[in-house]
């Protein structure tokens, strides 16, 4: 009787899976030529090796060994058997090398899903500068505005941006950044306008803000904590922060933006910073892992990455 792989898995199928310590005890039985050399070897008792071959006997619901005190023959079954096992256990062992060598040096493909404007002026150096230091690890970036199922849609790990906490979930959460948002206006803007001091004054002037539901206003923390809310009518709303940043360009009015996104253009002189030492939010840059436990070390290593690197480019603190 000859069976195959099929053969195998019909055999077994919907019982309990086999234990891997009895197929290891049966091979090196089978290698020892008996239970007493076998025994010798791995230093365990002749019953103990004999009750684990019964028991994977039983398992398969076959006669693998014949043994009497005088004889040890291997059945054609379990000769059959034999060939399988060994390959089983050396595709156990190279899958433990893997995991242990994963476990010694980042490695893999890593899933990560961000908010586009993060993509775009937050990480588009930090991650070719991770890979360049982990050469043996791949990134597959989602740029999304959409509140994707992390675990759902199979990411390894999502960054995420947020002025309120993130709501409860199994994801671990792990803060890594700040990324205060502050007023700009585009410089002609400003030199035609009147001159803006104190929060109060930009009642006189006109508002770019992103589109939300609920009231229109902006509550700014200012020196000494101070808190003061202005009522907004925007003349321009948007939910996309590149088109606020483009209206304020373009001399519409002041837009609370991300300090981060607006460096290149303070640097140009195109815009500038109004009300320096207020800030409109201080909001916070967060990483969501799917698991507490089995992280793989190449996300591990990115988060713990993250958490040096991104500070540097999302702090605009007051001055």
């Amino acid at each position: 009787m000859r069976w195959n792989a099929h053969d195998w898995t019909n055999r077994y199928q919907g019982r309990l899976m086999l234990d891997l310590k009895d197929v290891y005890y049966f091979v090196h039985v089978v290698d020892r030529g008996g239970f007493t050399s076998a025994g010798n070897s791995l230093g365990l008792p002749k019953s103990t090796l004999s009750h684990r071959v019964k028991e994977l006997e039983a398992s398969l619901g076959v006669r693998l060994i014949n043994r009497t005190s005088r004889q040890f023959a291997v059945t054609d079954v379990g000769a059959e058997f034999y060939q399988y096992a060994v390959a089983l256990l050396q595709s156990a062992d190279v899958a433990e090398q893997a995991m242990r060598q994963r476990l010694a040096e980042p490695s893999g493909i890593i899933r990560v899903t961000v908010a586009v404007e993060l993509a775009q002026f937050a990480l588009r150096e930090i991650l070719p500068t991770f890979m360049s230091s982990n050469p043996k690890v791949s990134i597959v970036e989602f740029a999304t505005d959409r509140l994707v199922d992390v675990v759902g849609e199979g990411f390894d790990l999502a960054i995420r941006g947020h002025t309120t906490a993130l709501q409860d979930s199994n994801l671990v959460q792990r803060p890594i950044a700040r990324a205060p948002w502050c007023l700009f206006a585009g410089a002609d803007y400003l030199e035609r306008m009147p001159p803006l001091e104190e929060p109060e004054q930009l009642a006189s002037h006109a508002i770019v803000s992103m589109a939300r539901k609920g009231p229109l206003q902006w509550q700014l923390h200012g020196p000494d904590d101070r808190l003061v809310t202005i009522p907004i009518e925007p003349r321009f709303q948007s939910n996309s922060m590149m088109s606020l940043k483009e209206a304020a360009c373009a001399n519409i009015g002041v837009a609370a933006l991300p300090g981060y996104i607006c460096r290149a253009e303070l640097q140009s002189g195109v815009l500038r910073q109004v009300l320096p030492g207020w800030i409109a939010a201080d909001a916070r840059i967060s990483a969501l892992i799917p698991y507490r436990t089995g992280l793989l070390p190449a996300v591990r290593s990115l988060v713990d990455f993250l958490a040096v690197e991104l500070p540097r480019v999302t702090a605009f603190g007051r001055r």
